[in-house]
C-alpha cells in the first residue's frame, strides 16, 4: 500500500496524519471524555454528577501533569543534549538500529565526498548548465512562504522564472520584489532540474536498504539568506545533503509536543494538501497565498476553496511566552550543516530552517513506517489536544 494509502487508513482510528493531527468526533478520545464528565456509567446522575465532575478536573489535571513532564523525561532517556556527528555512513544495520528505530537525528560527514555535484555545483555552474531551465520559485515579502500570518496562513506566490533570474538576484546583478527561494518540494530535482542528476546519486543506497524502500521525493533548494522555513514536522525520514553553504536547523523531538502550540479545530473531514489530517482544538486558519502585483507589491488573497489549516503559530527565535508560556519548558536543538555534510532527520522531529545566502542542498524524503511509534505521537499528540494543554 502506498504511503497515501496508509495514512488515509490510520484515520479510520485516531485521526489521519499530517500537521496538527486530531482525532474524529466519536472516536476513541470522545468516549473516553464523555466518561470524565461522568455520563454513562461513568460517575453517576444528581448529586453524584458534582461529585464526577470534580474527580474529571482532577484526573484531567493529573493528566496535564503528566504531559508536562513526559518530555523532561524523555529527554533523559533518548534525546541528545547536541546533534551528533559521524564521521562516515553507518551500515544499513547500524542506520537502522541506531538512529531510524530511536527516532535519533545525526550529522553524517563524508556521506558525499563520492558526488560530482559536491565539487561542480556553484552558482557560476548552475548558471552554465541550467540556466535557462524554468523553475518554480516561491517568493515572499519577508521570507516566510507557507506560514501564520496574523489569522491566515500565507502560501508564497509562485512563479515560474528562468533559473537565472534566481542567480542574477543571489549574485547581486539584479533585483527583484520579495524573497526568492527554489523550494518547491514533489521532486522538483528530477522533474525541473533533471539535467543535474549525473551529478549526485538517485537515492542514498544505505538509507534504502535500512528502510527497505526507495525514496518519495528529491528535493532541490536554493535561495536567499532570508528565506525561512517555519516550525513544522514531516512524515518522512529525510536526509538534506547540503551541497554549497550551510543550513541552520532548530529542533524539538517529538516529545516536545505538549509545549508546541497548534491552534485548530474538530473538522468531520481531511484537509487535501501536502499532508492530511483530522485536527482539534481552539482554531484553523484561512488558508491563503501572496500575489505579487505588476507595481511589485504584495497583497494576501483567500483560497476560498482550500479546507481552514492548522499550523503551528510560533516562531521559535522569537517567541511569545505571554501567548504561548509552554513554550518556555521546550528545550531546542540547534545545528548546522556544512556543504558536505548530511542531516538525518527522523520523522515527526519539529524543525524551524535557516540558510547562508546562496546555499545549495538537496533532500531525500523516504516515507515513515506507521507503526507503534507513529500511533504513541498520535496518543501523545490528542492527549494535548483534549487536555488544552496548549
Amino acid at each position: 500500500m502506498s504511503g497515501r494509502g496508509r495514512r488515509l487508513q490510520t484515520s479510520a482510528v485516531g485521526g489521519a496524519q499530517g500537521v496538527g493531527e486530531g482525532w474524529q468526533p466519536g472516536g476513541l478520545q470522545e468516549t473516553a471524555l464523555e466518561r470524565g464528565r461522568g455520563e454513562g456509567r461513568g460517575f453517576g446522575a444528581g448529586a453524584g454528577s458534582r461529585g464526577g465532575g470534580i474527580m474529571a478536573e482532577a484526573a484531567l489535571d493529573a493528566v496535564r501533569r503528566e504531559l508536562r513532564e513526559f518530555p523532561a523525561a524523555a529527554r533523559e532517556l533518548s534525546v541528545p543534549l547536541a546533534v551528533p556527528y559521524l564521521d562516515e555512513p553507518p551500515s544499513p544495520l547500524h542506520f537502522y538500529r541506531d538512529w531510524v528505530c530511536p527516532n535519533r537525528p545525526c550529522i553524517i560527514r563524508n556521506a558525499l565526498h563520492h558526488w560530482p555535484a559536491l565539487h561542480k555545483w556553484s552558482l557560476s555552474y548552475l548558471r552554465a548548465t541550467v540556466g535557462s531551465t524554468e523553475v518554480s520559485v516561491a517568493v515572499t515579502p519577508d521570507g516566510y512562504a507557507d506560514a501564520v500570518q496574523g489569522d491566515r496562513f500565507v502560501m508564497p506566490a509562485e512563479r515560474c522564472l528562468p533559473l537565472s533570474c534566481v542567480l542574477d538576484v543571489l549574485e547581486g546583478r539584479a533585483q527583484h520584489p520579495g524573497v526568492l527561494y527554489v523550494q518547491k518540494q514533489c521532486s522538483n530535482l528530477p522533474t525541473e532540474l533533471p539535467q543535474l542528476l549525473p551529478d549526485l546519486e538517485p537515492h542514498v543506497p544505505w538509507a534504502s536498504e535500512a528502510l527497505g524502500k526507495m525514496p518519495d521525493a528529491v528535493n532541490f533548494w536554493l535561495g536567499e539568506a532570508s528565506a525561512v522555513t517555519s516550525l513544522h514536522k514531516d512524515h518522512y525520514e529525510n536526509l538534506y545533503c547540503v551541497i554549497s553553504g550551510e543550513k541552520h536547523f532548530l529542533l524539538h523531538p517529538p516529545s516536545d509536543r505538549p509545549f508546541i502550540p497548534y491552534e485548530q479545530v474538530a473538522s468531520s473531514r481531511p484537509f487535501e494538501g501536502p499532508h492530511t489530517f483530522l485536527p482539534l482544538a481552539s482554531e484553523l486558519y484561512t488558508p491563503a497565498t501572496y500575489q505579487l502585483t505588476e507595481e511589485g507589491s504584495f497583497k494576501v488573497v483567500d483560497e476560498e476553496a482550500m479546507e481552514k489549516v492548522p499550523w503551528i503559530p510560533l516562531d521559535p527565535l522569537a517567541p511569545d511566552l505571554a501567548r504561548y508560556p509552554s513554550y518556555s519548558q521546550a528545550q531546542a536543538l540547534h545545528c548546522t550543516v556544512q556543504a558536505g555534510e548530511m542531516l538525518y532527520l527522523p520523522a515527526l522531529w519539529f524543525h524551524h530552517v535557516q540558510q547562508s545566502h546562496g546555499c545549495i542542498a538537496v533532500n531525500f524524503w523516504y516515507d515513515m513506517e506507521y507503526d507503534l511509534k507513529y500511533s504513541y505521537f498520535q496518543l501523545l499528540d490528542s492527549l494535548t489536544k483534549a487536555s488544552g494543554l496548549n
